[in-house]
């Protein structure tokens, strides 16, 4: 067994893997980057080490910087986790050189399966079903149009060297190809350094089923059962159980086997998972098709752990130090049911823009079958230069139907303030009747989005108003904290008439006029029909509703109201007009969130119609395409291709050309 690893990654895997480290003996190495100094993977480790600014090129995917600090920290191994390196088949290479460990597959695996054209004429020759597609070497945009007719609309195009949905663009029609081609060949870019893509025939209402395999490199192979990954949006996960509902006994054991077939076509060693896209409906079961392979743990391992009774990290780790697969294919059974919840910093009332900020509080859940993996903490920062979870919540029952209550009490009870968080969609997604039932597939996100709660939404008028009563209560304990009476009492009083104030406040941007009545010192904000109190204890961070139902946490400028798991802010309104600015404007085109304009495609002077892509913004690994809102001319363009802008920063401007429909 090794003495020391190298963790290269940060979050919660980065957790995740100290954790086993320990457990087996090992002294963790951490590396950070600046945004990541008082991170908690770095905290936990029992060495930490700065390898770089920020920007993930410049730590987290410095692979020299990585390997530098290995070998300066005394380290045996490095453990990739997921993500960043974990599949760069030249890092790999890079520590074997520097006599280092890698723990994972060989370079050679890595390189095999990286490339989705390589992997699929692996697998044809291995007997695996693959999906009907192009993965040629001819990679200009001529010859992938072509291939896409002949495959015939919709098709799919992919990154050719990725994986989590980057890179990955449906096409519904040959008039939409250019853009689609283009914006997946600059998001493949930045997320792995390589535009070649493949295109691939569109599954119409697929179930998305992977299988989680090990080998070691005395030939033994097994397979860890599936996971159901079919609740996606943007083609990533959202969340995954195991095992998949539905499957019957004979495709489980038809993929299992192809799935190790898989393995061995490449020499693999190590931890892995086979992903397989299957119809659908009734036609789920009867056969399904091999996709890619992901050459690394992944982040969904905690439900094959629950269910397989095992720890995958710790298989890792004896697998590359040579041990023999610590089980058997026949000592391997299911136990139960697990189902995980990804808790990501989104906003699903904006179209699941990233969100970020500090977080003013976190409260994860506890509790019989019950897992909390997570890599940050209450006060820590969510920034926009990595991937934006926060935390994933697991259950495991004795079956489905109690894992999914055990993760739906769960996400009850979990609390977060300061960037927007997913929770109630993830509540909603976790009791929707048709996923209960296991009547979903790869398009149920997008097919129930209202029901879900996605899209914009209306403030609620108690979070409103109970974020007023807050923020009264808090300004006279600020005043007078002696509790005086009479003349020097900050509640409204006067000689005649109720005791009744208007108080203006600010509700996500929204301005609303509070009745604020006072009764024996305490305020009640009315607005409509909804009359909130707030109160706290001295020891609380928290201001509480009378009923329980809503509670708020004290920001900085604004009070965050939590109901229902969704977050409202309240403030008080701005009337300097600082709140009014590009956003408000007709023809502004702004930018929604913190990132890097990658594209601009209209330039002063322009014409453009409504609803024509005129920027593209990246952020946490994601495009994000910004439309006119107008029809009109553009008379200013306010940044370049490159530039970092923040939220809210006017990119375009448009102005109505006279007779323009807008």
């Amino acid at each position: 067994m090794f003495s020391a690893v190298l963790i290269a990654n940060r979050g919660e895997i980065a957790c995740r893997i100290i954790r086993a480290a320990r457990q087996l003996g090992l002294r963790a190495i951490a590396v950070y980057s600046d945004a990541d100094v008082d991170a908690p993977h770095a905290r936990l480790a029992d060495v930490a080490m700065r390898i770089g600014p920020a920007a993930a090129r410049e730590s987290y995917l410095d692979g020299a910087a990585i390997i530098a600090a290995a070998r300066a920290a005394g380290a045996d191994c490095v453990h990739p986790g997921y993500g960043f390196l974990s599949e760069n088949a030249d890092f790999a290479r890079a520590c074997a050189d520097a006599g280092l460990t890698f723990i994972g597959p060989p370079p050679s695996a890595i390189r095999a399966m990286g490339l989705k054209d390589r992997a699929r004429a692996l697998m044809q020759a291995a007997g695996v079903p693959v999906t009907p597609g192009y993965h040629g070497d001819e990679q200009g945009p001529d010859a992938l149009a072509r291939a896409a007719a002949e495959l015939g609309y919709p098709v799919m195009i992919k990154a050719a060297a990725g994986g989590g949905g980057r890179g990955m663009r449906r096409v519904n029609a040959a008039a939409d190809f250019a853009d689609a081609l283009a914006s997946a060949r600059r998001e493949a870019t930045s997320a792995f350094g390589d535009d070649r893509v493949v295109i691939e025939s569109f599954v119409a209402n697929p179930r998305h089923v992977e299988v989680q395999i090990f080998a070691d490199a005395h030939g033994g192979v097994v397979h860890l059962f599936e996971r159901d990954c079919s609740l996606q949006r943007r083609h990533q996960k959202v969340i995954e159980e195991a095992p998949a509902p539905g499957l019957t006994p004979a495709m489980r054991a038809a993929m299992g086997e192809a799935a190790t077939r898989a393995a061995r076509a490449v020499g693999y060693v190590g931890a892995g998972t086979v992903e397989f896209i299957a119809p659908g409906g009734a036609a789920f079961g009867e056969r399904f098709w091999f996709m890619e392979m992901n050459t690394r743990l992944q982040v969904e391992h905690p439900v094959t752990e629950a269910i397989a009774g095992v720890d995958l990290v710790e298989w890792q780790f004896r697998v590359a130090a040579g041990e023999p697969l610590p089980l058997r294919q026949d000592q391997l059974s299911i136990n139960g049911h697990a189902v995980e919840a990804r808790l990501y910093a989104e906003d699903p009332a904006s179209g699941f823009l990233p969100s970020t900020g500090r977080l003013w509080a976190l409260r994860l859940p506890a509790g019989e079958g019950i897992r909390v993996d997570a890599g940050v903490e209450e006060g820590g920062e969510v920034t926009r230069h990595y991937d934006p979870m926060i935390a994933k919540i697991i259950a495991h029952g004795a079956d489905r139907d109690q894992a999914l209550d055990r993760l739906s009490r769960a996400l009850c009870e979990t609390i977060v303030a300061g960037p927007r968080v997913n929770v109630a969609f993830l509540r909603a997604l976790c009791d929707a009747p048709g996923f209960r039932a296991g009547d979903f597939d790869t398009g149920f996100i997008d097919a129930n989005a209202a029901a879900l709660g996605v899209g914009p939404r209306v403030a609620d008028p108690r979070a409103i108003a109970f974020g007023a009563a807050v923020m009264a209560a808090r300004e006279r304990a600020r005043l007078f904290p002696a509790d005086g009476a009479g003349w020097d009492a900050a509640d409204g009083f006067q000689l005649g008439g109720p005791r009744v104030a208007t108080m203006r406040v600010e509700a996500d941007g929204q301005r609303a006029a509070i009745a604020l009545e006072w009764r024996n010192g305490a305020p009640i904000a009315r607005l409509g029909d909804a009359g909130e109190t707030a109160t706290r204890a001295p020891d609380d961070l928290f201001w509480r509703s009378a009923d329980g139902a809503l509670i708020a946490v004290e920001a900085a400028d604004e009070t965050l109201v939590i109901g229902a798991g969704v977050q409202t802010s309240v403030r008080a309104p701005d009337y300097r007009g600082a709140n009014e600015g590009a956003a408000g404007e007709a023809g502004a085109v702004v930018s929604p969130l913190h990132g890097k304009l990658v594209a601009l495609f209209v330039q002063a002077g322009d014409v453009v119609r409504k609803n024509q892509r005129v920027a593209v913004v990246e952020a946490m690994k994601m495009e994000h395409a910004l439309i006119a809102p107008i029809a009109g001319h553009v008379v200013e363009v306010s940044a370049k291709e490159g530039a970092q802008v923040a939220r809210g920063a006017r990119l375009v401007m448009i102005a109505p050309t006279e007779g323009d429909d807008a």
